[in-house]
């Protein structure tokens, strides 16, 4: 992991971030992940990306995973965010980049893409749209505010399953790979997990509502892929359709949908179909050996 000094309302952070693949790759895509999960979530598609000659970049978002927790839980807001990523685009010496984001990171994707001259060629949402569903808000912070340890990475696994069972048909491996990741020893034989418990602090209000970024969609020029899952409590179908109708993207037709079956919020992004899509909607080439076949076939031909 590197990791990169960035200035917040309370002084610098650190912020870790994981660097797969050629430095001087001609394409760099940026994965962000969702509201308590880790840069660590990407490993799959970024060995799949990293096959096409890719340059992957995944950070933990501040207290998240490696990276630095907050003094001032209210920092913990989408202002250190964008200024997280700016200064790590900047690390990465890149005028331009393809974006995919899991809720909180297709958020912070969103307002990223939305600004002026933004570095972000195409962006992919996954299960996160202009209008955010109170009720996904509230099953979220029913398992973030509540602070847990566990005997074994076992245990982390289990409690994994249990919340984020919508992930979809994840391998006994691949769940195995996000508890490793989300299990920290504290030192006493226990485990807890990865972030800081004052992220809860972004749903300490009593009444939440919908959240609504219209004023934010509406600025997105770049092509966008809408990734929905089937069952998703957060993005709903009708926000999707709208997202379809209003808009600079959609009024030039530059916005995709599609709905991924048997998973609600949000896909893990671990399905090989899943990974190839989004690899077709980036315009990533094929992988070395695919290429090598190919050309051998058209050659023997």
């Amino acid at each position: 992991m590197d990791d990169v000094s960035v200035l917040g309302p309370h002084g610098f952070i650190r912020v870790a971030y994981a660097d797969w693949g050629p430095i001087d790759a001609e394409r760099t895509v940026i994965c962000v992940h969702g509201m308590s999960r880790n840069g660590r979530d990407f490993d799959v598609l970024a060995q799949r990306f990293v096959e096409r000659g890719v340059r992957v970049v995944a950070p933990d978002l501040p207290g998240r995973g490696r990276s630095e927790w907050l003094g001032h839980p209210e920092d913990y807001a989408t202002p250190l965010y964008l200024s997280a990523i700016s200064a790590l685009i900047a690390r990465l010496g890149v005028r331009e980049v393809d974006w995919v984001g899991s809720s909180l990171g297709g958020h912070i994707g969103m307002e990223l893409a939305a600004l002026p001259g933004t570095p972000i060629r195409r962006l992919v949402l996954n299960d996160f749209g202009a209008r955010v569903a109170a009720a996904a808000l509230h099953r979220i912070a029913a398992y973030l505010r509540v602070e847990r340890t566990f005997g074994s990475v076992a245990e982390v696994e289990a409690y994994l399953r249990e919340i984020h069972a919508h992930f979809g048909a994840l391998t006994d491996a691949q769940w195995r790979h996000l508890a490793e990741h989300s299990a920290v020893a504290t030192g006493d034989g226990r485990y807890s997990q990865h972030y800081d418990p004052a992220i809860a602090r972004t749903f300490a209000w009593p009444l939440m509502l919908d959240i609504t970024l219209w004023h934010i969609w509406d600025k997105v020029e770049c092509p966008v892929l809408i990734l929905r899952g089937e069952h998703s409590d957060l993005l709903l179908q009708g926000c999707v359709r709208e997202m379809l109708r209003r808009g600079r993207a959609a009024s030039q037709g530059k916005v995709r949908t599609v709905e991924i079956p048997a998973c609600g919020h949000a896909p893990s992004l671990m399905a090989e179909d899943t990974i190839d899509l989004i690899g077709e909607f980036l315009e990533l080439g094929l992988p070395a050996a695919t290429r090598t076949a190919k050309a051998l076939r058209r050659k023997s031909g």
